[in-house]
């Protein structure tokens, strides 16, 4: 690498663990960060917890994970909704994700605001005319993220970004998107761990979230064959190397270095 490592960021689900099991490596691999001095954080999609949930079930796998360096798109979500000074909120989510929300008015009557996570079956035709109607009638589009398909079981399956792009056509509007592959909220990690996206290295399995998306942020970007990697997928971007598994990414950065 021309510019000195100074920091990683690693994808969650499909890098470090798949389902409820930590990747062979993954724990290994994070202390070889910590014993170089890396500064990492650990950003997720995911939006069917909140984040203390998040931190927890890592602990249970034993990953190596401080709770305050975990990034949700729930967290950017709250920082926009301030910044606007948007209170009304509909949180089209998992009821469990409201604790990420506390200090907003969480309602289902005339909101400034939807925030869209994934509700999986929840997300049939009444509710989506009812999303609709509430953003033909004024409110902000906040969507926690726009993936295309996901892997949570082993089995590919339509994600969250089906339902975005199906109520923006609907509404004829523009959802604001928060987690991976949004610029902004690759800036705004980046900023935090006091990194430049020149010395900051993405670790992913999603070729468009997580490589796409850090590289026009500016990262480069490791792509590893585990979790949601389909090599059909492979020509939406290039990723600046491709490795097995997470377990071999200190062996790829000595390499470089």
């Amino acid at each position: 690498m021309a510019t000195t490592l100074e920091g990683i960021l690693f994808d969650l689900e499909g890098v470090l663990y798949q389902g409820g099991t930590s990747i062979p490596g993954a724990a290994e691999t994070l202390e070889w960060t910590r014993d170089r001095g890396l500064k990492t954080r650990f950003l997720t999609n995911t939006t069917l917890r909140p984040r203390a949930a998040v931190w927890r079930r890592l602990r249970d796998m034993d990953l190596p994970v401080d709770v305050d360096d975990i990034v949700t798109p729930a967290m950017a979500a709250v920082s926009l909704l301030r910044d606007r000074s948007l209170r009304r909120v509909h949180l089209a989510a998992e009821p469990a994700l409201a604790e990420d929300f506390a200090g907003f008015d969480l309602v289902d009557v005339d909101p400034d605001a939807v925030v869209m996570g994934d509700l999986d079956a929840g997300f049939d035709r009444s509710r989506l005319s009812g999303l609709a109607g509430m953003l033909l009638d004024g409110a902000v589009l906040v969507a926690l993220h726009k993936n295309r398909l996901s892997r949570p079981g082993g089995n590919l399956i339509v994600d969250l970004g089906a339902y975005v792009a199906a109520l923006e056509y609907a509404a004829g509007v523009d959802a604001v998107v928060m987690g991976k592959p949004s610029g902004d909220f690759f800036a705004r990690v980046l900023v935090d761990m006091g990194v430049s996206a020149t010395a900051g290295l993405m670790i992913g399995d999603d070729v468009e979230s997580d490589i796409a998306g850090a590289q026009a942020a500016g990262l480069r970007a490791v792509q590893v064959m585990t979790g949601k990697y389909d090599p059909r997928t492979a020509g939406r971007a290039v990723p600046d190397a491709m490795i097995a598994s997470i377990a071999d990414l200190p062996g790829a950065i000595a390499a470089w270095t």
